[in-house]
């Protein structure tokens, strides 16, 4: 009988399930999208019973399709939207409230307190990161302030808060097991990335009770077996990990230098460090890129917050695209945007500003501006802000050579080009789409005892396309310039 693994991708616009042959090829995927919610300008949220539902659902249908094809299913890997917290009733299971996703800013003022009285550098030293509403410390503290019952369920131990990889596993276990992993902690800001543990004084910071947070596993565990009242099948789910550090793992980025970028909702550019956390100089945060046999190794990330999500805005709110796949050929119709920029801030700007307060612009307009010139724009805003983090990366003394790319957005590949070309890179696509999916099956497979290593999977890696610069240095200025004066006017 053939074995597989099944990878579950909860990501932020949609729960997957991939189910994969134990050489990492893809044998059948089900997808269901996932609704977001605005109630406050500022406010990101998703009904955290339509995450679980859809992704029990996308499980049971991929368990379904491999029961009928007689493959055996020996593990699942998870791999989640990092930094988005969900709390519940430990007793019941209830969710206390919608999940808070990643690109919420309502902590904002809660954070410009922690800095006013001067926690910024305790907090950057132990974790890594910035004092931002982007972590999920300050959502957290959120939660027990302001949801009813959430501090007297707290007090008497039936609280559960957790990032979504988190919350998913209890509810697969039927509540058994309560565990989180490195990858996912180490974007708390709770979590001590020199220990490997959450950190008292953070804890006390924030004001959080250790006992409502899960355990801090490797990201290769036993995490616990699926119920079979849940899904009428005991699979072991044997790794767990955050996409952005899955996707680094699938793109094979696993020695010192390598750097992946994953173009998605948002854009997560990392850069493998090796066994040493590095201290940015440039806002750009030192995460952990995963924890295996007690052995840590370390990357640097750069956290675009808006990339894909603008191209559905342009779809869905202005409707001057009917399709996102539309995209390259409207920029490529066009030789310029005629001095048209925008720039996406629409939940303020990650690394390397760190502006929660920045709202999005578009600047140059002019009477003969189409859509065209806003469309092709909003592409080269996603290769724009790459190549601040590239550059922040370099000062850094990190400079990429190579950098491979995945996620929605790579299949363009007139933005691919134009990335190339403005950042003076070689771009690599792997040939699996789904390269996050991957990262989280690799590591699942290495638990199952399909795979020896981490290393053993480098095989396993295939090249679809490259992409060489093309620009000349004059032209590259001349946008560049256009881009740097858009993003002053943006934060001004």
């Amino acid at each position: 009988m053939q074995k597989a693994i099944i990878a579950i991708d909860q990501g932020t616009s949609s729960s997957r399930a991939v189910l994969f042959d134990t050489e990492f090829s893809i044998i059948h995927i089900e997808q269901e999208n996932i609704d977001t919610l605005y109630p406050v300008n500022g406010w990101v949220e998703q009904d955290a019973n339509e995450i679980w539902d859809k992704t029990l659902s996308v499980t049971k249908k991929i368990i379904s399709y491999a029961k009928s094809k007689n493959i055996n299913v020996v593990s699942i890997g998870i791999t989640n939207q990092r930094e988005t917290i969900v709390a519940w009733n430990k007793t019941n299971g209830e969710v206390l409230y919608n999940a808070i996703i990643w690109q919420d800013r309502r902590t904002k003022d809660k954070c410009s307190e922690l800095i006013k009285d001067g926690l910024s550098s305790t907090i950057s030293s132990k974790t890594g990161l910035l004092l931002d509403p982007y972590f999920s410390a300050t959502k957290i503290s959120w939660i027990l302030d302001n949801i009813d019952n959430a501090k007297q369920l707290s007090l008497s131990g039936k609280l559960a808060v957790g990032t979504v990889e988190t919350y998913l596993l209890y509810k697969l276990t039927q509540g058994a097991s309560f565990y989180t992993d490195a990858t996912n902690a180490s974007r708390t800001s709770l979590y001590n990335i020199h220990e490997n543990k959450w950190d008292n004084e953070l804890l006390e910071i924030f004001k959080i009770p250790p006992t409502i947070l899960p355990e801090v596993k490797d990201n290769i565990f036993e995490f616990g077996t699926t119920s079979k009242n849940i899904i009428d099948e005991s699979i072991p789910i044997l790794a767990m990990i955050g996409d952005q550090q899955s996707a680094a793992v699938g793109q094979n980025c696993i020695k010192s230098g390598d750097i992946k970028a994953t173009f998605g909702t948002g854009c997560f550019i990392l850069l493998n460090t090796g066994d040493k956390p590095l201290i940015s100089k440039n806002k750009l945060l030192s995460t952990i890129a995963y924890k295996i046999n007690n052995n840590t190794c370390y990357a640097l990330e750069g956290s675009i917050f808006v990339s894909g999500a603008s191209m559905k805005w342009l779809k869905d709110e202005l409707g001057i695209i009917q399709n996102v796949k539309d995209s390259q050929s409207i920029a490529a119709s066009i030789k310029d945007t005629n001095g048209v920029y925008f720039v996406p801030a629409f939940t303020g700007l990650g690394a390397p500003h760190w502006r929660p307060d920045a709202r999005g612009t578009i600047v140059g307009l002019t009477g003969s501006s189409g859509k065209a010139e806003i469309v092709r724009a909003a592409l080269e805003a996603v290769a724009y802000q790459s190549v601040d983090l590239f550059d922040a990366m370099a000062s850094d003394g990190q400079k990429p050579n190579i950098v491979r790319v995945d996620g929605a957005m790579s299949t363009n590949d007139w933005l691919m080009q134009f990335l190339s070309s403005i950042s003076k890179i070689k771009i690599e696509k792997s040939y699996n789409a789904e390269i996050t999916s991957q990262g989280a099956a690799i590591l699942a497979s290495i638990g199952a005892g399909l795979l020896s290593s981490i290393e053993e999977s480098e095989k396993f890696w295939k090249l679809n396309k490259n992409f060489s610069p093309k620009m000349k240095t004059k032209e590259i200025k001349n946008y560049r310039n256009g881009w740097d004066k858009a993003i002053k006017r943006t934060i001004m």
